[in-house]
């Protein structure tokens, strides 16, 4: 029932029975073919970041080069508020929280997807079966949806105690400052549209990701270390995420992703919040983040995308994490997600997709961040825990009980994991596996340090 788990480490835990993991975390992972880096890195180029990019010059400095002209800034306020008068729908009750948010409880059947015309009028769908997890003896059982019990904290908003009531949603509200940060408003909380290069990775995103591929995958399941890594500048961000993907890679890409991320950008502050993201088209005209446009439906009243994730890891200090499932109901063909034990947070309509509305044919879990190298040197933007994956726990980030769902519903271990760092002088990763953990990894790193100039 714990959606925000404290974590002790599988190797030392007296409570539990003591393992024989590898002796060496290098010595775990598999050794990956040239091909296979190659593909990797293009799909990490293709579908890695679902947050802007931006130009390595000076943000004030396209400032002061512009010139202010009264009748545009008008015309972008009034962009600004009709578009604030579409994401933000009306509230039954408010909710103050502690970091400043402000979270709207609206009825569910208004939320921003059911202005899609093939949802209008219509309402949020029952939960479906949950996939068939192993027990130890082999029996096959489905995972039931436990509520959550009260007194439990894991969004800083739930703090006060209130809670949205039954027949709404906890939205958290998007401001006026919040689109007058992004580089777009008319893009606000999407990637921007751009050419993908399928020989560099010299988009400003870097990565550290374990994954899969080659087979037919119906979902994915993992429990993420959460972390407040450092950002450096206002135009970068770090995340760790997992994303179910599939396409050729180019202009019909198809991803359904979802983790934490500290986003100064899009959010403000440097708060890891929980974040989801979709798109159709690689990143081009589809998708966004969390409900700032019609597609994701939403159906839980407790949780709020967006929002912050609270309590957080420490060096040295408590470990914390979230679990995260996402899988394809194999009755209706809808990508359902799940955090935690049994908390379903709503559904991703198949009708949003064109390959993922069979399955996925790549899953990828780990770390990214934007590096726009100011001052013509790497970002000291970290990732994870902001340590190399050789600190280990309590130090370094990890991935943890890393599994997918196959075409019977059934949640099984990953089949060959395999593990890349794009850029292993600035962030890393060493993978393993064990009788507790299952397949995990450790990554991150601080970025610009004397490894990484």
């Amino acid at each position: 029932m714990l959606i925000l788990c404290r974590i002790r480490c599988p190797h030392f835990d007296h409570r539990i029975r003591r393992l024989n993991p590898c002796s060496s975390m290098a010595s775990c992972s598999r050794k990956t073919s040239p091909i296979i880096h190659a593909f990797v890195i293009f799909l990490l180029v293709c579908s890695s970041s679902i947050s802007p990019v931006y130009s390595s010059e000076p943000h004030n400095l396209h400032a002061r080069n512009r010139t202010f002209r009264p009748d545009k800034e008008l015309q972008k306020l009034k962009f600004i508020r009709q578009r604030l008068n579409k994401i933000n729908k009306p509230a039954v009750k408010t909710i103050q929280s502690p970091d400043g948010d402000t979270i709207d409880c609206v009825l569910s059947h208004h939320q921003p997807a059911f202005d899609l015309p093939q949802l209008k009028g219509q309402r949020p769908l029952d939960p479906p079966e949950g996939p068939r997890v192993y027990e130890r003896d082999g029996v096959m059982m489905t995972a039931e949806v436990e509520e959550e019990e009260e007194g439990e904290h894991v969004q800083l908003w739930r703090m006060s105690g209130e809670t949205c009531p039954e027949g709404t949603i906890p939205i958290r509200r998007t401001t006026e400052q919040d689109l007058l940060r992004a580089s777009s408003v008319r893009r606000f909380g999407r990637k921007p549209r751009r050419r993908v290069r399928r020989d560099s990775t010299s988009n400003g995103h870097e990565h550290a990701v374990g994954y899969v591929s080659g087979g037919e995958y119906y979902g994915a399941k993992g429990s993420i270390n959460v972390w407040a890594p450092h950002v450096s500048n206002p135009y970068e961000f770090s995340l760790s995420q997992l994303w179910v993907i599939s396409g050729s890679f180019a202009h019909d890409l198809n991803t359904i992703e979802a983790g934490w991320q500290v986003s100064p950008e899009l959010y403000g502050d440097n708060y890891p919040r929980f974040f989801t993201y979709w798109t159709n088209d690689a990143y081009e005209a589809t998708g966004c983040y969390n409900l700032m446009c019609s597609g994701f439906v939403q159906t839980n009243n407790r949780i709020a995308i967006g929002a912050a994730i609270s309590p957080i890891s420490s060096y040295h200090g408590g470990q914390f994490d979230i679990t995260l499932l996402i899988w394809k109901d194999p009755k209706h063909g809808n990508w359902w997600l799940e955090f935690g034990s049994g908390i379903l947070v709503g559904y991703w309509p198949s009708f949003l997709f064109t390959h993922l509305r069979d399955h996925a044919t790549m899953v990828q879990f780990g770390g990214e961040i934007v590096n726009t190298r100011p001052g013509g040197s790497h970002t000291s933007t970290a990732m994870g825990s902001g340590h190399f994956a050789g600190e280990g726990f309590g130090k370094a980030s990890y991935f943890r009980n890393l599994e997918v769902v196959d075409w019977d519903n059934n949640l099984i271990p990953l089949p060959n994991l395999r593990v890349l760092a794009d850029h292993p002088n600035c962030y890393d990763i060493r993978g393993g596996v064990n009788g507790v953990w299952g397949h995990y990894f450790y990554y991150g790193g601080p970025g610009r340090s004397v490894r990484c100039p």
